[in-house]
């Protein structure tokens, strides 16, 4: 009887090994599909370890642009002064190494020559919260102390509303603010066009939330207290590109101070659900914070 047990114990492992391992499937052109139910993500290792989409079913979330900087959702490192413009190439478009493990897939970055850090990402799902699991890592390999921290930018359509727990929002890097509501204690930014770049900076609760085109897109990952973000950065921040074209819904985490050869984790849930009704309203206010509970 003993034996028969550890027998189904052992099947029931190899099963579920089996089934962590079907979570992520190697495509052409060193891209990655990740699946989590009807939701699936799919990762670019050759250029910038890039998500390039985040669809329920056939519906895409992600902004699909052309242009450099217009689509995905990528991952730098803050603050933005250090580096400027354009971002660190290492972090942002050159490879990335790949390797699938146990139900994970791991990218590997490049040292930046520059400022000596290497980037990693792991990303993996969580069928029971029903959450897309994305662990970044910053590796300081400069031969001397530095202070970073992790920062995610994902670009979304111009259209529909973003929205997240907040007081107040001001303006960001010299730029124009945007013009967010407050109503049901939370701020809203109903997408709108403009000829300008504009960004707002935020002190959040440790989520964000857009909602457009029948679906809830939300983030959640740690809440920062005063002082923990970069200098001139923000826990949240919103930049719009001018025109009717794209918005990019941003979070960073704390400020940390690293050794050489010292390693911060940051890590943020995403979660992608069917939701009609892209306006500010306390149901869906109700409904981003029970996912990001």
């Amino acid at each position: 009887m003993k034996r028969i047990l550890l027998l189904l114990l052992a099947a029931l492992c190899l099963g579920c090994l089996s089934a962590s391992a079907q979570n992520v499937q190697s495509l052409e052109d060193s891209r990655y599909s990740l699946s989590n139910g009807d939701v699936t993500m799919v990762v670019d290792a050759a250029h910038g370890g890039k998500i390039l989409s985040f669809k329920l079913g056939d519906r895409e979330v992600l902004n699909q642009g052309r242009f450099p900087n217009s689509f995905g959702s990528t991952f730098w490192t803050s603050p933005q002064a250090e580096w400027n413009w354009p971002p660190v190439a290492e972090y942002d478009t050159k490879p990335f190494e790949a390797t699938v493990q146990d139900g994970c897939l791991l990218l590997t970055g490049q040292k930046s020559e520059r400022f000596g850090y290497r980037i990693r990402k792991e990303f993996r799902v969580d069928p029971k919260d029903g959450a897309f699991v994305l662990k970044y890592t910053i590796v300081n390999e400069s031969g001397e102390t530095r202070q970073v921290a992790p920062w995610e930018i994902s670009r979304v359509p111009n259209d529909g509303v973003l929205f997240f727990e907040a007081k107040a929002v001001e303006p960001a890097n010299n730029m124009a603010g945007l013009p967010f509501e407050f109503k049901h204690k939370a701020a809203w930014y109903v997408m709108d066009e403009a000829r300008e770049n504009r960004k707002i900076n935020a002190d959040g609760k440790g989520w964000l939330a857009y909602c457009a085109g029948g679906l809830l897109f939300v983030k959640k990952f740690q809440d920062l207290k005063t002082g923990e973000p970069a200098p001139a950065e923000a826990e949240i921040q919103a930049y719009a590109n001018p025109g009717k074209t794209f918005v990019e819904i941003e979070e960073q985490g704390p400020f940390k101070t690293l050794e050489n050869g010292a390693e911060l984790d940051w890590t943020v849930r995403w979660y992608l659900l069917p939701y009609d009704g892209a306006a500010p309203s306390k149901a869906l206010l109700k409904k981003a914070r029970k996912i990001a509970r």
